[in-house]
């Protein structure tokens, strides 16, 4: 029998084993138009956690003690819709379960770009179309530029680094711990701040002078909290920062006050919000971009994979504990 992780409450700051349940599900019949796919690849993000609160936001919440969902690769075993045969791989949204009964307007087969198929929940999906339309477009980065990014050994922050470097930018990246820097420096970039070291304020001036830079031109955040405030205070006047994300915020109840968000007025700063979805529609732009990059191993990715649908709230917690470098997935 089919089976899907449930959310059974709200969670009071980070989630617990206690807020969900993995359940039997009931399939729905596979009648005209619909298509039958088994997962083989589950993603969990971190935007996933806003989800789990009943608050307005830019995506529905999770409904209480229903199948959670989100992206996932799979092979469809049964169709009865035009353009899906058995066999064909295929990203859906029906993720946080093992298999569905779906239409077919939201499964989409995947293009042969002759990659394994679990790049388009990694590089050629989400991530790698967040870290490229961030960049690219939201901060309007362009050759030349010194580029922040939070999170670096994360999945948006490792698609950015080697994006950023292969346009021609210096890059400097933040991660917890040696190793990570270890990574995000071997992904090519110019420096990368411990922030488990010591302040990220004083280890971003460091790096900035060690490369001999006075600023940085772009900040893409995955951080929030203590990483953009220091951002603030190394910008360069009229530097731009993309708003991906700030997974130091999730799980905190408490409010942060920015010491330096002053500086947003004086520097001119340009913050800009966004959501992947913004830019859906510009898909075939984004792999006609990314797929040659990826191709010609100018982007390459590493995926942190844990085993079994049983496994994949455990991965998504890992998400706040830096459990992952790179990709976090979950292999069925």
């Amino acid at each position: 029998m089919a089976k899907a992780w449930h959310l059974m409450q709200r969670p009071q700051g980070l989630p617990t084993h206690d807020d969900v349940a993995l359940k039997d599900i009931e399939l729905a019949p596979l009648e005209d138009g619909m298509v039958h796919v088994k997962n083989d690849w589950l993603s969990v993000d971190p935007y996933m956690r806003a989800r789990m609160d009943d608050t307005e936001s830019y995506f529905d919440a999770f409904q209480l003690d229903r199948p959670m969902d989100g992206g996932a690769v799979g092979t469809v075993v049964a169709s009865k819709a035009d353009g899906f045969a058995e066999g064909d791989k295929v990203l859906t949204f029906a993720g946080w379960r093992d298999e569905a009964v779906l239409p077919a307007a939201a499964v989409n087969k995947l293009p042969d770009l002759g990659v394994d198929h679990y790049h388009f929940l990694a590089n050629l999906g989400l991530t790698g179309g967040t870290a490229w339309f961030g960049l690219m477009d939201v901060a309007e980065a362009k050759e030349g530029d010194v580029v922040f990014v939070s999170a670096a050994a994360g999945a948006v922050g490792s698609a950015v680094v080697q994006i950023a470097k292969a346009k021609g930018m210096t890059v400097i990246g933040s991660a917890g711990g040696a190793d990570k820097c270890d990574f995000v420096k071997g992904l090519g970039a110019d420096a990368c701040v411990d922030y488990k070291a010591g302040p990220i304020l004083k280890g971003l001036k460091a790096a900035l002078k060690e490369l001999g830079h006075k600023g940085i031109d772009v900040y893409f955040d995955n951080v929030g909290r203590d990483h953009l405030d220091a951002a603030f205070v190394v910008a360069k006047d009229n530097a731009r920062f993309a708003e991906c994300g700030m997974i130091d915020g999730y799980n905190h109840e408490d409010p942060y006050a920015y010491r330096y968000i002053m500086y947003v007025i004086g520097k001119r700063l340009q913050l800009k919000g966004f959501i992947f979805t913004d830019f859906q529609p510009r898909m075939g732009e984004f792999y006609a971009a990314m797929g040659p990059m990826i191709a010609g191993g100018q982007v390459t990715s590493k995926e942190t994979v844990m085993n079994g649908l049983d496994s994949t709230f455990d991965a998504f917690l890992g998400l706040f504990s830096g459990a992952n470098t790179g990709k976090m997935l979950v292999k069925l």
